[in-house]
């Protein structure tokens, strides 16, 4: 069996702790920040205001909603104090996609001649290349300080089961036995999501597209996974992840598939316009 005894703490400063997790997180934000530069450079989007405030906001609305999230599930279930609110641990990757989206379509509304609409479906399929890459790797981050545990798993030895050496981010009944790798699956996942939104990034010639193929992809790992994370259901025996998973493939799924079909729609009329247009040039 995989025993994962990396001490959370990658080195101390006093008495200020820095931790794997939250080294993982600050590489995984300039990933995505790297690539949706890179992508809306190439997509021809201004780097200037457009793009530079709509992304500073946009990566605010994540913070923000990912904390958020995390404190309403977190209230849910046991409660929530004080130094939950104001510890730089503890986010929910489903509350910082909808933070985000949130806070980059408030300032769309607020300031419609900074932020384009022509511009945002480009910037917003840039994002869509780098999230999965930056979700991977900030679950590297999860695996080593033990957050997001999975359940107790029946098995002893891995894939399908790892273990965790006593630390402060796991109850002590789950300190030492085998444990549903979770963390790892949402690494595999995310990955695989990755690797098929940069595969599809030229054939999806509609912009925005990219946007809806990432969030279904990502809301139905995100849903399927979490069966396996140690949580307690709040609603119908669905964990409040798993709700917000839910919301999100009802909207994405049917904008990919009416975007998809409008796009080849266009597509198939536009021949048809133009053996018209020669025909009645030459009558």
């Amino acid at each position: 069996m995989l025993v994962i005894s990396i001490d959370p703490v990658a080195f101390s400063i006093g008495t200020l702790q820095v931790r794997w997790y939250g080294i993982m997180v600050a590489a995984a934000v300039i990933t995505l920040l790297a690539i949706t530069f890179r992508e809306t450079k190439k997509r021809g989007v201004s780097e200037t205001t457009t793009s530079y405030n709509l992304l500073f906001w946009a990566l605010i609305g994540g913070i923000i909603g990912a904390k958020l999230v995390y404190l309403i599930e977190a209230w849910s279930l046991y409660g929530v104090k004080t130094s939950d609110i104001i510890s730089p641990y503890g986010w929910a990757l489903d509350g910082a996609i909808l933070g985000s989206i949130s806070a980059g379509l408030i300032y769309w509304r607020i300031r419609p001649k900074e932020a384009s609409f022509q511009n945002l479906p480009a910037i917003t399929d840039a994002v869509a290349m780098g999230a999965p890459l930056a979700q991977a790797i900030g679950r590297i981050g999860c695996t080593i300080n033990g957050c997001c545990y999975g359940k107790p798993s029946p098995f002893l030895s891995f894939p399908r089961a790892v273990s965790y050496t006593p630390r402060d981010t796991i109850p002590a009944q789950y300190w030492n036995i085998p444990l549903y790798p979770t963390q790892i699956y949402f690494i595999l996942w995310n990955l695989i999501v990755f690797a098929i939104v940069w595969k599809l990034r030229k054939r999806l010639e509609l912009q925005g597209s990219l946007l809806f193929l990432y969030l279904s992809l990502y809301a139905a790992g995100d849903f399927g996974l979490r069966f396996f994370k140690a949580a307690p259901p709040v609603l119908t025996g669905l964990r409040g992840e798993q709700i917000i998973s839910l919301l999100i493939l009802a909207i994405a799924l049917p904008a990919l598939i009416i975007r998809i079909h409008r796009f080849q729609q266009k597509a198939t009329a536009e021949p048809a316009d133009n053996t018209t247009q020669q025909q009645s040039q030459e009558d």
